[in-house]
C-alpha cells in the first residue's frame, strides 16, 4: 500500500520522481497511491511513448484521467492536453495508437 491513509495530507513532488517501467512496454509511470501492486485504486502519472500501447484490460473500480500533454488514445477516441476523461466501474479499454501522452 502506498498513500492509503486518507486522513493524512500528502504533497509529492513529481518532478523528482523517477519514471518506473509498466507492465507495457514504452509506457512509464510514476506512482502516487496505490492500493495493491497492479490491482485495486491507484493514482499514477503516467507516460507512453509514441506508438505505445497497453493491451485490452479492465478497470473494476472505474479510471480517472486527465490528459496532461501529448494525446491519450483508446477505441474510443483521441484526448489532446486538459482532457479530462473518467470511465465507469467495470468498463475496459485499450489505450495505443498514442503519440507522447503523459495523464494521471
Amino acid at each position: 500500500m502506498l498513500n492509503q491513509d486518507y486522513s493524512l495530507p500528502v504533497t509529492i513532488a513529481t518532478a523528482g520522481q523517477q519514471w518506473e517501467a509498466s507492465p507495457a512496454a514504452k509506457v512509464w509511470r510514476k506512482k502516487l497511491e496505490r492500493q495493491q501492486a497492479e490491482s485495486g485504486r491507484a493514482t499514477s502519472v503516467v507516460r507512453y511513448d509514441a506508438g505505445a500501447s497497453f493491451n485490452t484490460h479492465q478497470h473494476p473500480d472505474g479510471e480517472e484521467i486527465l490528459v496532461l500533454e501529448g494525446v491519450f488514445s483508446d477505441e474510443s477516441g483521441d484526448y489532446g492536453p486538459g482532457c479530462y476523461l473518467r470511465n465507469p466501474a467495470g468498463t475496459e479499454h485499450a489505450p495505443g495508437r498514442s503519440r507522447v501522452a503523459s495523464y494521471w
